[in-house]
């Protein structure tokens, strides 16, 4: 073989192997300046909890900082839409929940596809929801609330925080799977709805567990069931919704996300310390505390787990006519 064909062919391998070679280096130098983990709701709330003792761990462990920035709208499409247009280069990540997947078949054109744009780095946690009455209510569990309820169509108002939301689709789900009417009345946020059924303006709601754990403890409001497969360690001796309604699961979640296309081996750093987290001492005590259920994972399961999920709300959606607002 003469020398220019040697050379051809040697500069041809280099050139193959160059953009592996790359995103190895992009991966080391992992992350070259602060990141930035953007949250598409209000400070104070799960998912902000969530993104900042995971946003102080990362930057611990990675050597940089990861800035959390709170970006309110749209039940969170404002700061997934930030995210999806962002350079995939692992500076730029979104914190997910469950308002995304039930977003993906809300909204028909929020300037982005989530399960297309959005490539999942890694789960959290999982919470359960809780179906709460008002003491006064004559109904002490579920199959009572299903019976009375059959007996009294549409004479029963269910609170949520919103149209959309998984405190309104978790109660539309229970509606669907149990022939049951209830109205809806949506509110400017869960903490309102909360305070009417408490004051016995309401009569239901599939409220989040960090939201309603203490009126529980403090007897102002009676917990009939959670939502999820499992008992909540938070409430041991309450059945789940599946005990009477079989196959009904439904779950507030949290994970992170990175704009699709980001390189593999930022993903997997990313999956890595976050799994790593999920084991630290001091992190496992705050989200139980919150009622979290840890989900450490692979991308590729939490891509799955979003997918079925999305596919889940959209069947409900589309049977209880939910129109975004």
């Amino acid at each position: 073989m003469d020398v220019a064909r040697r050379r051809l062919l040697y500069l041809a391998a280099c050139a193959a192997a160059l953009p592996a070679g790359a995103h190895i280096t992009q991966a080391q130098s992992y992350p070259s300046r602060p990141a930035r983990l953007i949250v598409g709701l209000a400070a104070g709330g799960g998912q902000d909890i969530v993104a900042r003792l995971m946003g102080q761990w990362l930057s611990e462990r990675l050597g940089r900082q990861f800035i959390v920035e709170n970006r309110p709208g749209a039940s969170g499409n404002l700061a997934l839409e930030a995210v999806a247009n962002a350079p995939a280069d692992g500076h730029t990540l979104a914190l997910l929940g469950v308002n995304n997947a039930i977003n993906a078949s809300l909204y028909n054109k929020p300037g982005f596809e989530f399960l297309r744009d959005i490539a999942p780095v890694g789960a959290v946690m999982r919470v359960p929801l809780v179906m709460v009455v008002n003491p006064s209510f004559p109904a002490t569990t579920v199959p009572q609330f299903i019976a009375y309820a059959k007996a009294h169509p549409g004479k029963i108002t269910m609170g949520s925080g919103g149209v959309g939301t998984s405190i309104h689709v978790c109660g539309e789900l229970f509606k669907m799977m149990t022939g049951v009417e209830m109205l809806h009345v949506p509110y400017r946020g869960g903490a309102l709805a909360l305070n009417d059924l408490i004051g016995g303006q309401l009569q239901v709601m599939f409220d989040t567990m960090p939201e309603s754990i203490g009126f529980i403890r403090a007897g102002v409001l009676r917990p009939l069931a959670v939502t999820t497969a499992e008992r909540a360690s938070v409430l041991p001796d309450i059945p789940t919704i599946g005990d009477f309604v079989p196959g009904y699961e439904a779950s507030a979640w949290y994970g992170i996300g990175a704009p699709r296309n980001t390189p593999a081996e930022i993903v997997d750093t990313l999956n890595r310390e976050i799994n790593a987290g999920l084991t630290d001492p001091k992190i496992k005590a705050r989200l139980v505390e919150l009622g979290g259920t840890l989900s450490a994972g692979s991308p590729a399961a939490f891509e799955k787990f979003i997918a079925d999920d999305a596919e889940k709300w959209a069947k409900v959606i589309k049977f209880a006519g939910v129109k975004a607002q």
